[in-house]
């Protein structure tokens, strides 16, 4: 929730200033970090962990998941949509990624 408003913002702010390149540039990596942040969501879930040994390797199954979906999908964009505002998608990306970590700190009553 988090991330998709992040990305909701930063895209309209890229948009009011860079033009549309720049508000689907930022979309974009937003929405890279979320489907990478959705695909390491589905792989933790699927594990059934039965000691503290397994849960540890389901969450580091989940963090390579995650970084191996977001590095496919930002070599996707990139080499996909060569007017890509670089800095904007990047920018973006880190952003919402570094949400996405700082998620265990909130707490949503």
């Amino acid at each position: 929730m988090w991330q998709a408003g992040a990305t909701a913002l930063i895209a309209a702010v890229a948009a009011a200033l860079a033009g549309m390149t720049g508000g689907l540039s930022a979309a974009a990596g937003g929405g890279v970090s979320i489907i990478a942040g959705l695909a390491a969501a589905l792989v933790a879930s699927s594990s059934k962990p039965k000691s503290a040994g397994r849960v540890l390797a389901g969450a580091l199954r989940a963090e390579a998941v995650k970084l191996g979906v977001a590095v496919i999908l930002v070599w996707l964009v990139l080499a996909s949509f060569p007017q890509t505002a670089v800095a904007v998608f990047l920018g973006t990306f880190v952003a919402t990624m570094l949400i996405f970590s700082m998620a265990f700190f909130v707490r949503e009553y």
